[in-house]
């Protein structure tokens, strides 16, 4: 079962949140996927992944990109996992969810967006239903609080 953490964003969106998550991902030598819910925002997270420098810098590429099974970072819109990542965050996620076979999720949405909010609040129910360890985490002025 995945352990699977659900970002509650209320100050920033998911481009400026990315950044540290994903530095941390590198940090612990794991791989990660990133699925965004429309290509039109994974081409735009690749733009914006390739400004970062702070906290580190992010080497990733997006579909249609070259060698991607080197790549650290693989950013889709589909359910393609050509670098072997075992860690999977989730951008504008549907109510479906592929989760297999990563071993970490991290779903982050838009706290300021009831729409998102109703839809991670039925992949929570789903997913405890499947019985996978979640977490909860609410974005504070500073960081980050877990709450259950």
């Amino acid at each position: 079962m995945a352990e699977i953490g659900f970002y509650h964003l209320t100050r920033t969106d998911a481009h400026e949140a990315l950044p540290v998550l994903l530095g941390r991902t590198l940090d612990s030598g794991r791989r990660a996927v990133i699925r965004c819910g429309k290509s039109e925002e994974a081409g735009a997270l690749d733009i914006a992944l390739w400004k970062v420098s702070d906290p580190v810098w992010l080497p990733h590429a997006a579909t249609g990109g070259k060698y991607p099974d080197r790549q650290p970072i693989w950013i889709t819109a589909g359910e393609d996992v050509p670098n072997g990542a075992t860690f999977l965050f989730l951008l504008g996620a549907t109510d479906t969810l592929t989760i297999d076979p990563f071993e970490r999720v991290f779903d982050l949405f838009d706290g300021r967006d009831e729409v998102a909010v109703a839809a991670a609040r039925r992949r929570w129910m789903a997913l405890k239903a499947q019985g996978h360890t979640l977490a909860y985490w609410r974005q504070e002025a500073k960081g980050w609080t877990r709450a259950g």
